[in-house]
């Protein structure tokens, strides 16, 4: 795993400044590739690569990039892994097509490809991860890619006027605020989806003029056509509404289907333990994490190394879970339990970590198991993307019950009752509901909740539903003044349905969205901040592809999700080890807020400083800070969204 950045500008510098630009982009997020750094610089074309090495497979330096194709057409900066590749190696040479190869690095072999076969057969052919820049010395052009399901971040943009207009690209926004024409303005217009969701998403950033490319996207400049030029070689959404494609698999019975899945995770989890160096996997004793470590396990000739988080508090605590499969299955098992004190100590670091504002509050955890893990290897696998490809989530099938049985009554009838539910006091429904049901400790009070409930029901469309579903603020609108929200993929920008059902569409809306958006760029600045590299097996996209396939019914079953994945995994771990409840990398922070980080979240959310900032509407945010701190609701999630921009602003200034 590696960090890439570089810049496309008019002729006009001399190459020693432009090799000193690119460097210092590169110095900017070093942690991304600590074993060696390199640089290219054509000063005619106004062209500059810089790369940042960890190194993983082939630690010679036949491995150094920016890396020339033989053919001397292509240099290739490239953030990732193609775990087919030694099969690509095959069949070049099988074709008479192969160079004479230097070393046995997937960059060379996919540079080979693109000399033989091309950008887009080359990409068709490869399975893996990662975030490509390309550039083309024939034809003068830069092309970015990143991959199908964006486990790799690549962020772009023009930036600067006239003769210092220049074109930025990096792994992370801190490379290409490196670059003296970066200007750093802060997008208004995406500080609602911000408070709504945790994160910016899709194609947007934080800042004006920068952009993400999207999963199974690539992107291509010149000087000469300037103008950014997506264009998809793969689309998840594609995918999910076609179930699985074309060529899909289709299968006589569910064990035939159970058996065909696990041979094919077998093979996508073998190809993912390719690795020079240690390798091992965070294991929670999920059904997700526990398959990956079982087929690990099983294709392995020594204990796989394992690695869990522990927390002293039973209700967050997974990791004698952890332990009990990990002992099953005979792995070399290392587990850390932390308390509140070093969770709490990672939050000064988040700000930084996370260039680009962004508040899953599990990214506390995350960065301590990484942090774990990496005083043993370099390379971890995860159970990434099982609950959104074998609808995991149980807000899937909560969100299909409640929009079958609110269908049943007219969208007025159902608008009037949840205004009903609102006009009451909320002091008046905590105390009748605390009666029946407490609320549990850190939750939203029953009020709260009931309001919230009151608001689904209310939802007009399976997408509408599922957009509350994901959201934190329910009107972010209000204190973002002067907002114009920017559609989204969960709104107006919604991807072809099909005949997808309520679970399916929410499966695919999240795999579009929340996974890479949230999940995966979690993972991302968490494993890279410790120069870690994080595999995903599931995120295969031929498992994808084949997961798709999958009539929903292998998916949920008996009231059971991950069906056919439970199937596999009970091949190697007794059932009674893993069926327990969902519980997710959950931290405190409503309490936290109230407690230890109160007076670290007072001074972010001093109204006299909003009100100097200017971002945020100080009235709605004292009033969301007062209910949180009086008890009367849990604001916990809505407000470490708000601080984490607030510790994102404060840092970068």
């Amino acid at each position: 795993m590696c960090g890439i950045t570089g810049y496309l500008a008019p002729p006009g510098d001399r190459a020693d400044t432009m090799t000193a630009r690119v460097r210092g982009m590169a110095d900017a997020i070093a942690y991304r590739g600590p074993d060696s750094r390199g640089d290219w610089v054509d000063a005619n074309a106004g062209i500059a690569l810089g790369h940042l090495r960890l190194a993983i497979v082939d630690l010679t330096p036949a491995g150094h990039q920016p890396m020339p194709s033989a053919s001397g057409r292509y240099v290739l900066d490239f953030n990732g892994e193609i775990y087919n590749h030694a099969a690509l190696r095959a069949e070049l040479d099988a074709a008479g097509k192969a160079p004479n190869w230097r070393g046995h690095s997937d960059t060379e072999t996919l540079l080979a490809g693109f000399d033989a076969w091309g950008v887009e057969p080359t990409l068709a052919r490869a399975v893996g991860m990662f975030a490509i820049a390309l550039w083309d010395r024939q034809d003068r052009s830069l092309t970015l890619i990143r991959d199908r399901l964006g486990e790799k971040p690549i962020y772009y943009g023009w930036q600067g006027t006239g003769p210092a207009r220049t074109f930025l690209f990096g792994s992370e926004l801190k490379a290409l605020a490196a670059h003296p024409a970066f200007e750093g303005r802060i997008r208004r217009d995406v500080l609602p989806e911000f408070l709504r969701h945790g994160h910016v998403g899709e194609d947007r950033s934080i800042h004006d003029g920068i952009a993400k490319v999207r999963p199974g996207e690539m992107v291509t400049v010149s000087l000469t056509a300037p103008e950014p030029a997506p264009r998809p070689y793969w689309s998840g959404a594609t995918v999910a509404a076609t179930r699985g494609g074309p060529g899909a698999p289709r299968f006589a019975t569910p064990e035939a289907a159970v058996d065909a899945l696990e041979t094919l995770l077998l093979d996508a989890v073998g190809q993912q333990l390719m690795a020079d160096v240690p390798l091992g996997a965070f294991l929670s004793g999920g059904i997700d994490s526990s398959t990956i470590v079982a087929l690990m396990q099983r294709l392995s000739d020594r204990p796989a190394l394992t690695f869990s988080i522990g927390f002293h508090e039973a209700r967050y605590n997974e990791a004698e879970h952890a332990k009990a499969v990990a002992k099953h299955l005979g792995t070399d098992h290392t587990e850390l339990y932390v308390g509140e004190a070093e969770l709490l100590a990672v939050v000064p670091r988040l700000a930084t970590m996370y260039d680009e504002p962004f508040a899953d509050s599990s990214q506390i955890p995350t960065f301590m198991v990484a942090q774990l893990a990496r005083q043993h290897v370099t390379v971890a696998l995860s159970g990434d993307g099982g609950d959104e490809l074998f609808a995991g989530y149980d807000r899937y099938a909560q969100g299909a019950a409640l929009m079958a049985r609110a269908g049943r009554l007219p969208l007025p009838l159902r608008r009037a009752g949840a205004a009903a539910v609102r006009a009451l006091p909320m002091a008046l429904t905590d105390a009748v509901m605390e009666r029946f049901r407490p609320t549990p400790q850190g939750k939203e009070p029953n009020g709260q909740r009931l309001r919230r409930l009151a608001d689904y029901l209310q939802s007009a469309n399976t997408d509408e539903l599922h957009r509350k579903l994901v959201s934190r603020w329910r009107f972010p609108e209000d204190a973002v003044p002067g907002a114009r929200p920017v559609p989204t993929m969960l709104d107006a920008l919604a991807p072809a349905r099909g005949d997808l059902s309520d679970i399916e569409r929410m499966m695919q809306l999240d795999m579009l969205t929340y996974m890479p958006d949230d999940i995966l760029a979690k993972v991302d600045r968490a494993t890279m901040a410790v120069s870690l590299e994080s595999r995903a097996p599931f995120l295969d996209h031929r498992v994808v592809e084949f997961a798709w396939a999958l009539p929903l019914d292998y998916k949920r079953r008996e009231g059971k999700s991950k069906w056919a994945l439970r199937q596999v995994l009970y091949r190697h771990v007794p059932r009674e080890l893993v069926e327990r409840p969902k519980m997710g990398f959950e931290v405190p922070i409503g309490p936290w807020l109230r407690g230890p980080l109160r007076d670290w979240a007072a001074a972010l959310l001093d109204p006299a400083r909003l009100r100097r900032e200017g971002w945020f509407e100080p009235a709605v945010i004292a009033r969301t800070w007062d209910e949180h701190l009086s008890g009367r609701c849990n604001w916990g999630m809505q407000l470490w969204n708000v601080l984490m921009f607030q510790a994102w602003l404060e840092a970068r200034q």
